[in-house]
């Protein structure tokens, strides 16, 4: 029988470590999924494809659309037959502002992109893994250094990382009757468009600004793609990746 080609589902594929390791794994063979909310950032990461490598379907939708993510799940079973790999994504943030002054509205969206979006992509993953012959896949959840300590004024953003490890540890008990393992990959300082305001310098707990270290946002690609590569008798529970000077231990 001839071998099933890989497919994967990137969230957030438009930029930053999405984007990353969406490219990673068309290049090792994967046949990849493109989910985000801009067309023309899809495209973008579609155009640096390997050449010899897996496919690429875009698929735009809001993870936080419950008919849009099912629509692009729908699309990626259709065009490629099975799905082996979620890598959960897409994320936002507020500004950073004490509790007391976070807008409830700012709170939602907070908590639709980061909460309600993975639990959305996670539930149409798990109902494609579950039917489809082999049975069976893997979901990775992007964390964060926030899921295990916070930031200065990052309420929402920290809730919602803290709430991903509920929810990572949820599927992984709950998908190993049908083949489905899940991890987390806490995430420190990947050097995107999104730490780039941490070379000028950051608020840290004691108050003081300061510079911070960022790592090359390729070794988060590097590790998505050795889980991603693991047999599903095997997983990686969870998972710090870090620039190693960054303040992290010791952090408060």
């Amino acid at each position: 029988m001839a071998d099933i080609s890989r497919v994967a589902l990137v969230t957030g594929a438009g930029s930053g470590i999405g984007q990353a390791v969406a490219l990673k794994l068309q290049a090792a063979g994967f046949d990849v999924a493109l989910l985000g909310r801009r067309v023309s950032e899809l495209e973008k990461t579609a155009a640096a494809a390997a050449p010899s490598g897996g496919r690429f379907l875009l698929t735009p939708a809001d993870v936080a659309d419950e008919k849009a993510v099912h629509a692009a799940f729908k699309k990626t079973s259709e065009a490629f037959g099975r799905l082996d790999l979620l890598f959960n994504n897409a994320g936002t943030f507020t500004q950073g502002v004490p509790l007391e002054d976070l807008a409830v509205e700012e709170w939602k969206r907070v908590v639709d992109v980061n909460l309600t979006g993975p639990f959305l992509c996670a539930r149409e993953a798990i109902r494609i893994m579950k039917a489809q012959t082999p049975k069976g896949g893997r979901i990775i959840n992007n964390g964060s250094i926030s899921a295990q300590v916070p930031r200065p004024f990052s309420a929402a953003y920290t809730a919602t990382k803290h709430a991903i490890t509920g929810l990572t540890k949820s599927i992984s008990l709950d998908g190993r009757a049908d083949n489905i393992a899940c991890s987390q990959i806490d995430i420190g300082n990947a050097a995107t468009e999104v730490t780039a305001k941490m070379a000028s310098g950051i608020l840290q707990a004691d108050g003081r600004v300061m510079v911070e270290p960022r790592m090359d946002v390729e070794h988060v690609a590097d590790a998505v793609l050795y889980i991603a590569n693991l047999p599903l008798d095997a997983n990686v529970q969870s998972m710090t990746l870090m620039a190693t000077a960054m303040p992290f231990i010791g952090r408060g």
